[in-house]
């Protein structure tokens, strides 16, 4: 049997652990120190007995990000990542700045399952969840990298956070903690396709993070046919989520919206989505779809998304059309994985 990763264990199991050793307590604290500053080796470890440290590297390991491209764009200086995990995997974030300081969206899953026909992620399949160690690590090393501090994360990368719940959980709680990245609920956004069960439980925490949900279409008909989940959970019961979600912890729920051409961006879809999230504690944020290969859509022309915007405004929903950074090096979540994959391959 391989090692046990040691990042997955709690700590109390932690605890039991540096016992059997026939070590103090007080290690157990300690190895949990060195593993939120994000270190890659037991040896890095150097407040431990050298004896302790080659004895926990027998029996448990520590996973690795490794960077494996980094593009860099001439437009707005937005650093595109393709890491690889200690199995292999690929996995993508992208480093933004922005104003109010740097932002980074992160990788939650090593593909995904959800399989939305405009997406470049789901065309390479699922192929694990990642850990909070892994998400965390992403943006340890970002930073490291850049020698910049990240001030604000969203989950909007590689794969579905809520299908990744626990590991997911696990990580919002190391990233907010004073002691770990230190970056407050209000800076981190999460994002969904529509899971609306583990929505139910996310609002049980009452967390003051940003709940993002990606929305994409007014009405179960266009939905449908763009994002599988629909079939499951139709927009009715997405929204009443969303509006119990706004209700219970205060916060504003952002729906994003792909502006897909002759897809979802007529003057009847604003409407029909106006209605929809007229009264909810929202803000509408429509994104001019990414074009990517393999997929027949393109994204809306600059005068429906300004129609599409006028439309929604007047009728009282807050809405923006969301800054296109690293255009010069398809930021866009999915697309340097797919082709470095192909290219390797």
């Amino acid at each position: 049997m391989g090692k046990q990763d040691i990042t997955t264990l709690s700590q109390p199991k932690l605890l039991e652990a540096v016992k059997a050793m026939g070590a103090p307590a007080f290690r157990a604290s300690q190895i949990a120190q060195w593993l939120r500053r994000g270190v890659s080796s037991f040896e890095e470890m150097t407040n431990l007995p050298a004896g302790m440290r080659q004895a926990l590297a027998q029996q448990y390991r520590i996973p690795s990000v490794e960077i494996e491209r980094k593009l860099v764009s001439k437009l707005d200086g937005t650093v595109k990542y393709l890491f690889r995990l200690s199995d292999g995997e690929l996995i993508e974030a992208v480093l933004m700045q922005y104003q109010h300081g740097t932002s980074m969206c992160i990788s939650t899953q090593a593909g995904c399952k959800m399989g939305c026909a405009f997406c470049a992620t789901g065309m390479g399949g699922y192929r694990r969840n990642l850990t909070a160690y892994e998400m965390a690590g992403q943006i340890l090393l970002a930073q490291k990298d850049e020698g910049r501090r990240v001030s604000n994360v969203v989950l909007m990368g590689m794969g579905e956070p809520l299908d990744n719940y626990d590991h997911v959980l696990a990580f919002l709680q190391r990233v907010s903690d004073p002691q770990g990245l230190n970056i407050g609920m209000r800076h981190i956004s999460l994002s969904t396709c529509g899971v609306v069960d583990r929505i139910y439980e996310l609002m049980a925490h009452r967390f003051q993070l940003t709940l993002s949900v990606s929305l994409h279409a007014p009405n179960d008909e266009i939905r449908g046919k763009i994002m599988p989940i629909n079939k499951k959970w139709g927009i009715d019961a997405l929204l009443t989520a969303c509006r119990d979600y706004a209700a219970a912890t205060k916060r504003r729920i952002s729906f994003e919206y792909a502006m897909i051409s002759g897809v979802n961006d007529s003057d009847a879809c604003a409407k029909e989505l106006a209605g929809r999230l007229r009264g909810m504690l929202c803000h509408v944020n429509l994104i001019p779809a990414n074009d990517v290969s393999g997929r027949p859509f393109q994204k809306s022309s600059r005068e429906r998304l300004m129609r599409f915007t006028e439309i929604l405004t007047k009728k009282g929903i807050p809405t923006t059309v969301r800054r296109s950074l690293g255009a010069d090096i398809e930021a866009a979540c999915g697309q340097l994985r797919g082709k470095h994959t192909a290219v390797s391959s």
